[in-house]
């Protein structure tokens, strides 16, 4: 029973010792009773000093999972045991609706896995090696010299103000009114999402956005019970005349766009389009929910502001941002914009849900946001990625015999292929060959884009952007030729 014992360097071995007896106890290995060895013999037994296994002892005594009688040694403490207690519970019978659709819309767990050597263009996840780590190391020694009892202390539903305050003057360089406005500070984008159609009344169970569009955003409307109307996009954002049609014939309880960058299509929504897209919600009664998606990763042409900042003084826009696809997504900070009156209740419903984002993680982005390393960061990442983007375009057109392919900038493309094509035939294919990347199907709101796929090029190095385009080009033209 005690020979599997193996201490672990870096760990205290009192702590060791006593853990592992905790565990023999607690799983009924040591019965009510029954003697221990002895200081002295256990010591020798695995190798550690008897002043080890004293200290042991003496946490588990203190824990009454042990008890001594002098002059006769250590003994196990009665106690009821698990192994007692008969259950059976069959989970699966007892999950909500939302939990199902949870699980069954969980890409990460049913989705193809990669292995370690394989080229990946699943994900578009910012490149970790860019991250200045030093400039973060400094801003948690500032943060923790500052105020590092109130940073390991409980915080505010609201956020942490100075994050707050520099991030509303960040959004207010980028054109946004913030008069009768308020932010809230989330873990990351999703939870803001989440909240916001907690909060909301769907008195309709429709919501219209984007077709394709954010896989989590649409597993969240399908949590959420509603019915989703896609509207399909073009070279410049979504087809007004679709979204004029839709709005005309059905009510909706909110829009879901993603004006840049699209995810997945990678398009930014025109200054005329995202106007008109303003008016025409503002117009039906419809509250707009934007995503700042990759919003800073532009590599050519002039700035478009955010509906948020189109919409001047109206308030039915709701902006959810965050830097979690430049800067940091470890993180998971995010923060909505929106009218005081809402983030007035959004603060509750965060309240109620986790309290509050960690506060260590709110002072130690506010201090790197303060002393100014972020744009120089943000230059030096947009330059790397606006070569692997030119790379990644460069090598899609001469290797894959696509029939569109989709994408301004961010950290992603999106290829359209022939009709006849299936991806998933593709992917099984590709994988063979060491290469994946994610099919358009998820993304799409009516079970459509069979022939679609995105490729996330942030993480992969530009030889294997070569090398990975090529193997999945000559897999398609394999189909295509009925090989």
């Amino acid at each position: 029973m005690f020979q599997d014992f193996k201490l672990i360097p870096g760990r205290p071995a009192y702590l060791q010792v006593r853990d592992y007896l905790r565990l023999l106890i607690n799983r009924g290995w040591l019965t009510a009773d029954q003697k221990l060895p002895s200081t002295r013999e256990l010591g020798n037994v695995w190798g550690v000093s008897r002043n080890t296994v004293i200290a042991a002892y003496q946490e588990l005594a203190d824990e009454g999972l042990i008890y001594s009688i002098p002059g006769q040694g250590s003994y196990a403490s009665p106690a009821e045991r698990a192994d007692t207690i008969v259950a059976n519970m069959d989970w699966n019978k007892r999950m909500s609706e939302k939990a199902q659709t949870a699980e069954r819309m969980d890409v990460m767990k049913h989705g193809v896995r990669g292995e370690r050597g394989m080229i990946s263009f699943m994900s578009i996840a910012p490149d970790e090696s860019l991250f200045p780590l030093q400039y973060v190391k400094q801003a948690l020694v500032d943060r923790i010299a500052a105020e590092g009892e109130i940073m390991l202390n409980y915080g505010y539903a609201q956020g942490y103000q100075p994050l707050i305050e520099e991030l509303k003057r960040y959004m207010e360089s980028k054109g946004i009114d913030m008069k009768g406005k308020d932010m809230l500070i989330t873990n990351g984008f999703t939870e803001g999402l989440d909240i916001v159609l907690s909060a909301m009344d769907k008195r309709h169970g429709r919501v219209i956005c984007e077709n394709p569009t954010h896989h989590s955003a649409i597993k969240l409307f399908k949590m959420h019970g509603l019915e989703i109307e896609g509207i399909a996009m073009e070279h410049d954002g979504m087809n007004m005349e679709q979204v004029t049609n839709a709005l005309e014939e059905r009510s909706y309880d909110l829009a879901y766009l993603i004006p840049s960058y699209q995810n997945p299509t990678g398009v930014v929504m025109s200054p005329s389009k995202r106007m008109t897209a303003i008016r025409l919600f503002a117009k039906h009664g419809i509250p707009v929910i934007e995503d700042g998606f990759s919003e800073e990763l532009r590599y050519s042409g002039a700035h478009v502001a955010p509906l948020i900042a189109c919409a001047g003084g109206a308030n039915h826009v709701i902006y959810i941002g965050s830097f979690s696809k430049i800067l940091f997504p470890g993180m998971r900070i995010g923060w909505i914009i929106a009218d005081e009156q809402l983030i007035s209740y959004l603060v509750s419903m965060k309240r109620a849900r986790t309290i509050h984002t960690s506060t260590l993680d709110q002072a130690v982005l506010y201090q790197y946001l303060h002393n100014g390393h972020f744009e120089s960061y943000l230059k030096k990442a947009k330059s790397v990625y606006k070569r692997k983007y030119e790379w990644a375009v460069q090598c899609c057109e001469q290797h894959i015999p696509l029939r569109k392919l989709w994408g301004d900038g961010g950290l992603h493309l999106f290829i359209e292929l022939d009709p006849s094509v299936n991806v998933e035939d593709v992917l099984m294919k590709c994988r063979e060959q060491g290469v994946l990347f994610t099919p358009g199907s998820r993304f799409y709101t009516d079970g459509g884009g069979a022939n679609t796929f995105r490729i996330g090029f942030s993480r992969v190095s530009e030889p294997d952007i070569e090398r990975g385009t090529r193997i999945i080009g000559n897999v398609i033209k394999q189909i295509i030729q009925g090989g």
